[in-house]
């Protein structure tokens, strides 16, 4: 969260994706929780996926598991829009630092 903070703070561009807002309010409970959550993502534009973006998506995918790194579907489409609008991701979730290693998907890194 602190990095989050510091790219808001720094004045940096922050985007996110249908699916993200859409997995985050899965998991909050309560009108209250989600209209705050709703409101809060308003603020953000969104990437959304075309056609050729779950194309390649499935071969990022492809290519992650060929060399052993297990990549989920919903997690190789925001990899996909990451590289195709050159974003960095923020994220904790360590398949994506794997796959970072194989794929160009540019990971923030705390400096």
């Amino acid at each position: 969260m602190s990095a989050l903070l510091a790219a808001i703070e720094n004045g940096d561009t922050i985007v996110t994706t249908g699916i993200i807002l859409q997995e985050l309010l899965q998991g909050f409970s309560g009108p209250r929780a989600r209209d705050q959550m709703i409101e809060r993502f308003a603020a953000l534009p969104l990437v959304m996926p075309d056609r050729h973006d779950h194309i390649a998506a499935a071969n990022l995918r492809n290519s992650c598991r060929r060399a052993g790194i297990q990549l989920g579907t919903i997690d190789a489409l925001l990899a996909q829009l990451c590289i195709r609008y050159e974003l960095t991701m923020l994220t904790t979730d360590n398949d994506f630092h794997l796959a970072s290693t194989l794929i160009p998907l540019t990971i923030w890194k705390n400096t």
